[in-house]
Parts: structure tokens; C-alpha cells; sequence
């Protein structure tokens, strides 16, 4: 197996984003990430395929030096679906926006989540369409003002991560776009797993939307607005690292260490593993200012794949046919001769 670096993951060409736009951070990551998956799952560069439908983050594949197809709005799942099914020995990550996989693309991304096809997917969720210049999104703010809506939408947003819960999806992260060290380790964790894997980036732009994460994504009150999961460690957050989440009923409740006798000792275990949804759907449904927005993996459990499901069908199939080649299949069944 050769060994990489993240250089020989990026491609010759010009990075087009909008300077300062998020993008630029996840794609740092995912390019870092690629010679660790390489080394462990001892994947030479030429099983790496990259997919994009249309949008900002869509222009991915073209600044990764791997293979690569940019295919149309909302449909890259479907393309990725297609290529991981065609040739299972393929690393399969597609790059897609909250417009992009969210609208048009909505059925495509829940079918594959419930498939549980082996593919990579990182969704940017800027809350906006960016290269379309500025419309809301399926996961823009309740009352956002924007192009197409003026006067604030009135429509209710998409949480990405009750929908890929609700669907029954086996892998689920969400991170901000500079967090790298926390993008690179969760990118290495979805090319482990085995099945859909989708990673929810907060990207912001800052032509259309800028500061939309603002709340929760500053330095300033980052560790006490969010919180990162790790499998096997207890939910603590906050900057002085005394604060944590506990179970109230059937509710989570954030808590403070310290306080009314609270030790570390009452505070949530993450089990990323569990096959529990109504712990994880909870975790992925937590809300700033109520809660500290979840970050890390939230779910990671094993699930036969489509993909699998598939090549043992086939070859079932194959094993105890008595067709096997098209001049088998043109004389099986119902067959005449013609006279002359």
C-alpha cells in the first residue's frame, strides 16, 4: 500500500469558494482525513470516489484528486447509491447541500438512509441557498428573512438529525465547519462504518447568511453553547467543564456538577452504540438556548447494507440458476420454432 499525505488528495485546481466561506474548513478536513481511511482500511487512491449534486459545496470533487461526478440538483444520492452498488470495492463520499439533499433531493437521502447503502455523505447546512443567491432552505430559521421569503418564511425547518434518525439511519455526526480536529477524527469514523454514514457540517456563508451558527459557533461561548460526544464519555460540556446533561423522566436535562449534590457520577454515559433512537433522536434534537447543540457522532450502530444484501443475492441466485449466458436465457421459458 502506498502511503499519503492529504497533498496528494487535492487537485490542481483553484479553490472557487467565496474567501471565508465554511467550505473551505471542510474540505481541509475531509482532504487531512483521506490518508488516515487510506492506511487503515488499506484503501489505495484509486477506490476513492467523490459525488456532488448542485450547489456550493456541490464544486467538491473538483478540488479532490480522486475520481469524481458532479452530477445534478438532488440527485447525487441516487448517483452514489448507483456507483456503490455497481463496484461494492469503492470508497463512496458525496458532498451535497441542505437544499440540495433536503428538497429536491429529499427522497433520495431518506431511501438511501433506510437502504443503508455503504456511502459517505457530507451535508453542508448553511441554512440558505448560496449559489442560487440567497433563497430560503429546508433547514433555514422559522421567520428567516431572505430572497424568497421577505417577510420571514413560515415554514418549519428540517432537523437533519431527526430526519436521518427517523429513517433509521445507522451513522450520524454533526460539527461545526472549523472544528478540523473534530471534522477529521468523525470523517475516519464514517469510513469505518459500515453502512450510510452522514455528517451533518454547520457551514456558514458569508455572502447569503452569514453568521447563521453565530450563536453557538463563536469562540466565545462555544464550550458552554455546545457539546461534543464521544462514545464511552460522560456528556459534560462548558467552559469550566462543570456542566452536563442527566435524565429527568423521559426528558434530558442539563445540570450543573456541583450543585444540589450533582457529581459526575449522575451525568449520561454516551453510547453511541446503543440501538436505542430515542436516546440518540433526543441528543440530535437539543436546541440552543434550552440546550448545548450536539457535536461528535451520535450514532454509530451495525445494520446489514444494501449493498451486501445485493452482491449475496445475486450470487444466491447465481449459484442455482440454469441461465448462465444469454444463449442460456434466449432458449429458456416458453420458446417456438418457426417454419419455413
Amino acid at each position: 500500500m502506498p502511503k499519503y499525505t492529504s497533498q496528494e488528495f487535492k487537485s490542481d485546481q483553484e479553490v472557487r469558494w467565496c474567501p471565508g466561506c465554511g467550505d473551505h474548513a471542510v474540505l481541509a478536513a475531509l482532504q487531512r482525513a483521506m490518508p488516515t481511511i487510506s492506511e487503515e482500511l488499506g484503501y489505495e487512491k484509486e477506490r476513492f470516489v467523490v459525488v456532488s449534486g448542485i450547489g456550493c459545496s456541490s464544486r467538491l470533487p473538483y478540488y479532490m484528486n480522486t475520481y469524481g461526478f458532479h452530477s445534478i440538483h438532488g440527485r447525487a444520492t441516487a448517483i452514489s447509491t448507483g456507483i456503490k452498488v455497481a463496484n461494492p470495492d469503492l470508497t463512496v463520499w458525496q458532498a451535497c447541500g441542505d437544499g440540495d439533499a433536503l428538497a429536491i433531493g429529499g427522497n433520495h437521502f431518506i431511501h438511501a438512509i433506510r437502504r443503508n447503502i455503504d456511502i459517505n455523505i457530507v451535508l453542508f447546512n448553511n441554512q440558505i441557498y448560496g449559489l442560487t443567491k440567497g433563497q430560503y432552505s429546508p433547514t433555514s430559521r422559522f421567520g428567516a428573512i431572505t430572497k424568497t421569503s421577505p417577510y420571514g418564511t413560515v415554514e418549519h425547518p428540517f432537523n437533519p438529525g431527526s430526519l436521518v434518525l427517523g429513517a433509521k439511519g445507522t451513522f450520524f455526526a454533526r460539527s461545526l465547519d472549523s472544528e478540523l480536529k473534530l471534522n477529521e477524527e468523525i470523517m475516519i469514523a464514517a469510513a469505518r462504518h459500515d453502512g450510510t454514514s452522514v455528517m451533518e457540517m454547520l457551514t456558514n456563508c458569508v455572502i447569503f447568511n452569514d453568521g447563521t451558527h453565530k450563536a453557538i459557533a463563536d469562540r466565545d461561548v462555544r464550550a458552554d453553547r455546545t457539546i461534543v460526544l464521544r462514545h464511552g464519555e460522560k456528556m459534560i460540556f462548558g467552559k469550566n467543564r462543570d456542566k452536563g446533561l442527566m435524565l429527568d423522566g423521559l426528558c434530558l436535562k442539563v445540570v450543573t456538577i456541583g450543585e444540589n449534590g450533582i457529581t459526575e457520577d449522575d451525568i449520561l454515559t454516551h453510547d453511541a452504540h446503543t440501538d436505542n433512537i430515542g436516546i440518540h433522536m433526543m441528543l440530535a434534537d437539543m436546541k440552543y438556548p434550552d440546550y448545548p447543540v450536539a457535536l461528535g457522532i451520535i450514532r454509530d450502530v451495525k445494520d446489514i447494507t444494501y449493498d451486501d444484501g445485493v452482491r449475496d443475492q445475486v450470487a444466491e441466485v447465481a449459484a442455482k440458476s440454469r441461465i448462465h449466458c444469454m444463449d442460456d436465457l434466449l432458449r429458456s421459458g416458453a420458446v417456438w420454432e418457426v417454419a419455413d
